[in-house]
């Protein structure tokens, strides 16, 4: 199934050749941004709608985005952003207004509500630069790609992290993004997706996160469990050494998600954590759920998950795997409405409707 508004992003591009040769930041109609309803985590709270029903631009480069937010009435004025091509380190300056508190070398959404960003055309690429959310809400990202951003190194960006939220940030929805790197720590790499100090109501779906040492993160420490209200589903992550996600306190629902090659530890529970866990199809890794590199335990209840070829690790201090045989520890009751996919099917569903510049499908229910 395929979202209504791909064949609108199509046109509207087609109308602004110039503008986007040019890098400028130019008005197009507002319907030409629309996206469709948040799911899991993000439509609770109030919801996330983003920029709905506000101005619609096109930026080209990081400093267009940052025109864009700083351009606006007020920090919550709603706005859509479309963005395509690549948007460079070096394009990425910071801009000054009241509307807005940006930085250079990082897309800063910071102290600011009802925005969307969204990829259109022949793709959005943040090449090194990194998605930084902060004291804000009711925040969209969707069909974008955001690639080796590092902490250390040339040029840094983030944090090291693909997208990063912290500080009091509420209703973020991200969807239909490609999340990745070119290795781990010691390659300059930290997180694709981290949220720390306060952040809730947060959803990551149909996305691929891949080729890093951490997938990421809730709660910066054992001490930081004020995040939570967390869902992850129809999500690729392959090839990631740890933390998809590591969770410290909170709750979160992972359910139809695709996990391949989890190289060290995979839904790590830890420091009071529940993690619902539905429906997910594990796939050459090991231990992928359990209590990790902590002794202060975590819980989940696990239901419909396929294991295949999965190995686990002999529990120990510090290292309390779910497996061979998981089994529920907790309860956790999902506020929301949502179709589970059958385990079986998880592969070939996220295959083909996970990532950017797949159209925005999402899963009609058959393989």
């Amino acid at each position: 199934m395929k979202r209504a508004t791909s064949a609108r992003l199509g046109a509207a591009l087609a109308t602004l050749t110039l503008a986007a040769a040019t890098g400028t930041l130019v008005s197009v109609p507002a319907a030409s941004a629309a996206t469709g309803p948040a799911t899991g985590y993000a439509s609770q709270n109030g919801g996330t709608t983003g920029g709905a029903g506000g101005q619609t631009v096109r930026a080209t480069t990081g400093t267009a985005i940052h025109a864009a937010l700083c351009g606006r009435a007020s920090s919550s004025t709603p706005l859509v952003i479309e963005v395509t091509g690549t948007i460079t380190h070096a394009g990425t300056k910071k801009v000054s207004g009241s509307s807005c508190d940006t930085a250079d070398g990082v897309i800063e959404l910071k102290k600011i509500s009802n925005v969307t960003i969204v990829g259109v055309g022949s793709g959005a690429v943040f090449d090194q630069v990194g998605i930084h959310i902060r004291e804000a809400k009711n925040i969209i990202i969707q069909n974008v790609t955001v690639r080796n951003v590092k902490k250390s190194g040339s040029p840094t960006s983030n944090g090291g992290d693909a997208i990063g939220m912290e500080s009091n940030v509420r209703n973020v929805w991200v969807d239909h993004t490609t999340l990745e790197a070119s290795g781990g720590e010691s390659e300059g790499y930290d997180g694709l997706f981290d949220m720390k100090n306060n952040t809730q109501y947060v959803t990551l779906s149909y996305s691929v996160l891949r080729n890093s040492g951490r997938g990421g993160l809730v709660g910066s420490s054992e001490s930081d469990r004020s995040n939570g209200f967390i869902t992850y589903h129809h999500n690729r992550y392959e090839n990631i050494d740890s933390r998809a996600p590591l969770l410290r306190g909170g709750i979160a629902h992972m359910y139809n998600n695709h996990y391949v090659r989890l190289n060290e530890s995979g839904i790590n529970s830890r420091a009071g954590a529940r993690a619902r866990v539905d429906n997910n199809y594990f796939e050459d890794s090991k231990d992928v759920l359990g209590t990790f590199y902590t002794d202060e335990a975590g819980y989940w209840q696990v239901g419909g998950n396929v294991f295949d070829n999965v190995t686990w690790s002999q529990p120990g201090s510090e290292n309390h795997p779910a497996g061979p045989d998981p089994v529920s520890n907790t309860t956790v009751s999902i506020p929301y409405s949502h179709r589970l996919d059958a385990a079986g099917c998880v592969p070939a569903v996220v295959n083909r409707t996970a990532g950017a510049n797949k159209g925005l499908q999402v899963s009609d229910g058959s393989c």
